[in-house]
């Protein structure tokens, strides 16, 4: 799922959850006003991506509408979680981008216990650390270590360039042998052309 608007991209802001422990996760929890979920949604900075390691379990919601909301509002850029969110259909309609695995209901006291806050995490088997760029699509969810982000983000830029060329090109009837990867020349000035003419 994602929400109404642009694609998300934001430095990742982490939340760790491990199996929850019936000593330790009763709903009284929630009175903490140091609960690290809670926390995480309060102290996220603006234009970061919340990144949740839930345990690939989405038996239950690692978060539902009211805490999406209130991280929407305090200028988050994301939410990404290996788990579920309870009010899909409501965070579907935030104007920020969400990503989880299924909807689900039971909170996640059910299963996990949030833990730590900002540290490294593994989110859908991925490795995540705390600034690290989340950039996600209709198609998926990246991470992009940071001290990589500024080639990576030059390289996408120049592969767009070509791709928004090359399918002009095909719908315009062109064969997609040495035009997608460009391996003749006359693509390669036809591109080159294409890029002035179109400011890219």
């Amino acid at each position: 799922m994602k929400g109404k608007g642009k694609n998300m991209v934001g430095p990742a802001f982490t939340l760790r959850y491990i199996p929850a422990r019936e000593d330790r996760n009763q709903m009284e929890v929630f009175r903490n006003p140091q609960h690290p979920q809670r926390l995480a949604i309060e102290t996220c900075p603006p234009g970061h991506v919340l990144v949740m390691d839930s345990r690939r379990d989405a038996s239950m919601a690692s978060a539902g509408d009211i805490l999406i909301t209130r991280l929407m509002v305090r200028g988050g850029a994301g939410v990404v979680t290996d788990g579920g969110l309870r009010d899909a259909m409501n965070i579907g309609e935030l104007d920020m981008p969400a990503y989880h695995n299924r909807p689900a209901t039971p909170t996640n006291l059910t299963n996990n216990e949030a833990i730590e806050i900002n540290g490294p995490i593994g989110c859908g088997d991925v490795a995540v650390f705390p600034g690290d760029i989340m950039v996600g699509d209709d198609d998926s969810v990246i991470v992009i270590p940071a001290h990589m982000a500024d080639e990576v983000a030059a390289e996408a830029l120049e592969m767009t360039a070509y791709e928004d060329f090359a399918i002009e090109q095909v719908r315009n009837g062109a064969t997609i042998i040495g035009l997608y990867p460009a391996t003749r020349e006359e693509n390669l000035a036809l591109f080159a052309e294409w890029r002035k003419k179109n400011g890219r």
